[in-house]
């Protein structure tokens, strides 16, 4: 007999792997209504003032974003990569497939740091305290509508950072972990990687081409 002390979480890997995978899905339908209530205001705004929102969606740098979707897309394709190694024991592509994944993530931060420098430096930015510099019809909505793109592409990326970290930190405990827990932590951290994918997927056509 067992110790009172003595716990044991899973009788069975395949449960561990289940409820593993089942947590990380209860987080990401989370995560997906806080993405659905910000496009849903969106969306209503959007229909409430729809000449300002497409005066204002035509001072985004098209391709920006559409190089950002480009590298997004083929970052969730490493990601498949690294999932497909890992599931077939093939540690070391795995490993470079989580490396190019991870790379590609910033990379994307570094092209958005670039859009949102021009974007403050054209005065688009709803900053307290400094001018908005918008030229076309009603600047108040689309001062509106740089507030909700803002939040909603910064609210992105800060997910995509700690997906990065996430896979920084895994590939440096990489070594000591076991078969089993490589294979677990790559399919989470994979249906994390493809939520934060979809996500632009969805943020990509409403802020960049509705309007166009």
């Amino acid at each position: 007999m067992r110790s009172s002390t003595e716990s044991v979480a899973f009788d069975t890997k395949a449960r561990e792997k289940a409820a593993d995978t089942f947590g990380m899905w209860v987080f990401i339908g989370s995560e997906a209504m806080l993405f659905g209530a910000i496009l849903l205001v969106f969306l209503i705004a959007r229909i409430s003032y729809g000449t300002a929102f497409a005066a204002a969606s035509q001072r985004l740098s098209l391709p920006l974003g559409t190089l950002n979707t480009a590298v997004l897309l083929t970052s969730s394709f490493a990601m498949v990569l690294a999932h497909t190694f890992t599931a077939s024991r093939r540690w070391r592509p795995a490993v470079w497939a989580l490396i190019c994944t991870s790379l590609l993530g910033i990379v994307f931060l570094f092209v958005k740091a670039v859009e949102y420098g021009r974007e403050f430096k054209e005065g688009l930015a709803p900053v307290l305290g400094a001018p908005f510099s918008f030229t076309g019809p009603d600047p108040t909505h689309a001062e509106f509508f740089f507030a909700l793109y803002f939040a909603m592409t910064s609210l992105h990326a800060l997910h995509l950072i700690c997906g990065v970290a996430v896979i920084a930190g895994m590939l440096l405990l990489w070594p000591g972990t076991t078969e089993a827990s490589r294979t677990h932590r790559v399919q989470a951290i994979g249906l994390y990687w493809h939520f934060v994918d979809i996500v632009w997927v969805f943020l990509f056509p409403v802020l960049y081409l509705i309007n166009r």
